[in-house]
């Protein structure tokens, strides 16, 4: 096999860490200069900067045609951008969208998108532009040697490098931008305050940025809305570079209905109403009966939202919305751009109005240079056309016979070469008196312009005060009312799902499979209900639809659900273990219901128990929060609602007939734990099982007690309770013969 030798004569070959370094770092600054942040000067990114460039050389300027964007695209990326034409024409449509762009650069025709949708425009094809007259902002000093020029991307064709800006349109319209290791998000603001600010610091330099704030209070977006950041976290963001701006939507109330009519910047009126749909749909929004979008040309947004009654509190409900939708919504503030060194840096206000006064009074100045050398070299062109004049006889002679008459004419006349030239070139039309006259009256004119342009050049209070009136006569052409109104609000607040539920009796009944349902009403016996086959009743709560069930399984655990969430009694329920997570061989023996500060008495058959309080068994871990300590081979009993700690008497009975009364107040109130001792009973039987607490329950005077033994039960008034009262932790009195074998007790109240 022939090898090949190779031959690297020539070649530069460098460490591949070396060129990936290099490469990347090369990369990164083309994004950060070239892309994604805008220039101080005029406020513009590359492309934007090109696009208004070209449409001015297109003769688009806002009294002209439109013409088709195709066009204005195709000549940027062919004579400035060799870049993507999508990417360049969706640059081109946030300048038209005036929901995007505070003060538009184009003035579009056709479909430019819409607020629902910024990026629903039409096609290129179908488009129509020409340049707004805001536009004139940038461009109207373009050719009065104010900005330099650089070359164009193949040489051909010079482009500016930057825009003349006669206003600050980087604090204007904003930017936002990503670049590598570093973005940009600057908010639009009010033209007349920013004007206004930039005078202020002209006349004072050594104004602060709180003096500033007094005039730019904050952002000024072009759809409008309410800002409600506290003053003082937006004048930190003015002085640090960064923070954030929050934004809430207007609304009005119009015959019972809220009308939205001021969306917060960027966004969509479709999504706001979807998300509120979607509380709807998941009944976490009852209070809302239906949603309408009446938007049109006339009013741009008009959301309506139909409370479901007169009684329904609309601050509230607003609130609620402003807190979980679009309706509220935060921007960042990011003042990142290029500043007049040519580095991205991250600007307070002062140091933005300083940097773009120190670039505006460089291009006033040049534009006043420009002017002066343009008088002076037209005063000495006429300066020689009047020689001519005097001496027009003999001028006339020494064209006619001289075979040089240009220079026989600087010779004999003193002139310069672009004097004698320029005498040459002379219509003779233009030798009558009259034309004399009119050099001398212009050859005046120029000499006072002259004049006055040394005086302005020479005097820096001077320059001010043309900056100034300059800044003032664009604020009053171009300015509008402030559409962004800062106002303090309260901080929106959810409402509480329980809040958002309609508040009615229900009935919680738990199966001994661990099933469950919920029943309307509090009329419901549970025992009579329909069980699957080889299931029973096992435990019953009542409570309310807008209440947390609490569930306490055999280990001790207790686990919550909404109530309002559980299935209702028209099937036999679900099993609770596909919503909840107990621990191996645990099974769900009892259920609570009722508020937070609702007491229930917790205990085990091994005579244990305390009182705890409902919110204390709270918990969102569908593993469940541990709460009773269940000593070994003991089992927990159905948790009992207290109704008093001052009225209330337990009723403990053992499964040998043994029944002790005490009151509920010897019990401690705890969180967690084992409790204290209920009732005695000897420990060698409690270990055998053969004997344990069979029935606890809570009972007031005058309430009667009966007591199941098989198919026997007995019923006893409060007197023949009474007689069974002892201290807490005895062993009780034996029931009566034949009742000693105790299943169950209930207690029929008053």
């Amino acid at each position: 096999m022939e090898t090949i030798e190779l031959d690297y004569e020539g070649i530069e070959q460098l460490p591949l860490k070396t060129f990936t370094e290099k490469a990347y770092l090369d990369y990164s600054m083309y994004v950060i200069l070239d892309r994604a942040l805008p220039h101080i000067g005029d406020g513009l990114k590359p492309v934007q900067r090109r696009i208004v460039y070209a449409m001015s050389e297109l003769g688009l300027q806002a009294t002209a045609k439109y013409k088709k964007s195709a066009r204005t695209v195709g000549d940027v990326l062919g004579k400035f951008h060799p870049h993507g034409d999508s990417a360049c024409y969706e640059a081109m449509v946030h300048m038209a969208q005036p929901f995007t762009y505070r003060y538009p650069l184009i003035d579009g025709q056709g479909n430019w998108g819409s607020p629902d949708d910024p990026k629903s425009f039409a096609a290129m094809r179908y488009t129509e532009a020409r340049l707004a007259h805001y536009a004139e902002v940038l461009l109207t000093e373009l050719g009065q040697g104010t900005v330099d020029w650089t070359a164009n991307f193949d040489g051909t064709l010079d482009e500016p490098v930057l825009l003349p800006a006669r206003l600050p349109n980087v604090l204007l319209n904003g930017a936002t931008g990503i670049a590598v290791g570093m973005a940009t998000d600057i908010p639009p603001h009010n033209l007349v305050e920013v004007a206004e600010a930039a005078v202020l610091l002209l006349e004072k330099p050594r104004t602060t940025v709180e003096e500033l704030c007094e005039i730019i209070q904050g952002p000024d977006f072009p759809t409008g809305a309410e800002i409600i950041t506290p003053r003082a976290e937006l004048i930190e963001a003015y002085r640090t570079g960064h923070g954030s701006v929050r934004m809430r939507a207007c609304y009005e109330v119009e015959n019972g209905e809220i009308v939205v009519t001021a969306l917060p910047y960027q966004a969509s009126g479709g999504k706001v109403l979807e998300q509120v749909a979607a509380q709807m749909v998941a009944k976490k929004l009852p209070m809302v009966e239906d949603l309408r979008d009446e938007s049109d040309h006339e009013n741009p947004t008009r959301l309506v939202i139909v409370p479901r009654s007169n009684r329904i509190d609309i601050e509230a409900l607003m609130s609620h919305l402003f807190s979980c939708t679009d309706l509220e919504r935060s921007a960042r503030i990011n003042f990142n751009m290029i500043g007049l060194d040519g580095r991205p840096r991250v600007k307070d206000l002062l140091a933005i109005l300083k940097e773009w006064l120190e670039f505006r009074t460089d291009t006033v100045r040049r534009r006043l240079e420009y002017r002066l050398g343009k008088v002076n070299s037209r005063l000495h062109l006429l300066e020689g056309l009047l020689v001519a004049y005097l001496n027009l006889d003999e001028v006339i002679r020494i064209i006619r016979t001289e075979d040089k008459p240009k220079a026989a004419l600087i010779k004999r006349f003193d002139l310069t070469e672009l004097q004698a030239d320029y005498i040459l070139d002379t219509r003779l039309r233009q030798l009558a008196r009259l034309e004399e006259m009119k050099i001398k009256g212009e050859q005046d004119e120029l000499v006072r312009e002259r004049d006055a342009l040394q005086q302005t050049l020479a005097s820096k209070a001077r320059l001010k005060t043309l900056i100034k009136k300059e800044i003032q006569a664009d604020a009053e052409k171009y300015g509008d009312a402030r559409r962004s109104r800062l106002v303090d609000r309260a901080p929106a607040q959810a409402l509480d799902e329980t809040a958002l539920i309609p508040s009615e009796p229900v009935t919680i009944v738990l199966s001994k499979n661990g099933w469950v349902r919920v029943a309307r009403g509090h009329e419901i016996d549970p025992v009579e209900m329909s069980y699957k086959s080889g299931d029973e009743f096992a435990a019953v709560a009542r409570g309310r639809s807008n209440q947390l069930a609490v569930f306490i399984d055999s280990s001790g655990k207790t686990y919550a659900l909404p109530a309002h969430s559980l299935p209702t009694a028209r099937g036999q329920g679900e099993p609770l273990s596909g919503r909840l997570k107990p621990s191996d061989g645990a099974r769900f023996v009892g259920v609570m219901a009722g508020g937070p500060e609702q007491l229930y008495l917790l205990a085990t058959d091994s005579g244990y128990g305390f009182v705890a309080r409902l919110g204390d068994m709270y918990t969102r871990n569908k593993a469940g929060k541990a709460t009773l300590s269940v000593p070994k081979g003991a089992q927990v009993l159905p948790p009992v609602p207290v109704r008093s700690l001052q009225d209330d008497w337990i009723v403990a009975v053992s499964s040998e007939g043994y029944m002790l009364v005490i009151p509920v107040a010897e019990l401690p109130q705890m969180s967690r734990g084992k409790g204290n001792r209920i009732i005695n009973i000897p420990s060698a039987k409690l270990k055998s099982r053969e004997e344990f607490v069979a029935a606890i329950d809570c009972i007031q005077d005058g309430e009667k007690l009966t007591v199941y033994a098989g198919k026997k039960y007995k019923t006893m008034k409060a007197a023949e309770v009474d007689e069974f009262a002892g201290e807490r932790g005895r062993r009780g009195r034996k029931l009566p013969r034949g009742y000693q074998k105790v299943e169950r007790i209930r207690v029929e109240m008053k």
